[in-house]
């Protein structure tokens, strides 16, 4: 019996494996975030998707740091990120074109 996420942004990485679109990211791509307190990292390739929670590389090829709040409304797609959010620091990325692929990559 499986156990149960214990936070929503846990429910939301322990379930990527399972909606990953293979062939979303064609080369190795590695995404670590930092969310709160919670830190996971995703590495997507063009048939898998591997899901570690905490900090499993120091060179990811994408970083995402923001709250675990705003994360979820983006996530649910109730929150468009725009340059402002980005310019106030609520969202910090290296490259944020990336993170709107990412969330493609999980989307029927």
């Amino acid at each position: 019996m499986p156990t149960k996420p214990t936070s929503p942004i846990a429910a939301v990485f322990e379930g990527l494996e399972k909606k990953y679109r293979a062939g979303a990211f064609a080369k190795p791509t590695t995404f670590y975030f930092s969310l709160d307190e919670e830190k996971w990292t995703v590495t997507l390739d063009a048939k898998s998707c591997r899901v570690v929670k905490g900090k499993a590389t120091d060179q990811a090829d994408v970083v995402l740091k923001t709250s675990a709040d705003l994360f979820l409304q983006m996530w649910r797609g109730e929150y468009q990120p725009g340059a402002g959010d980005f310019f106030a620091g609520r969202i910090k990325s290296n490259d944020p074109t990336a993170l709107k692929s990412f969330i493609k990559a999980f989307s029927g």
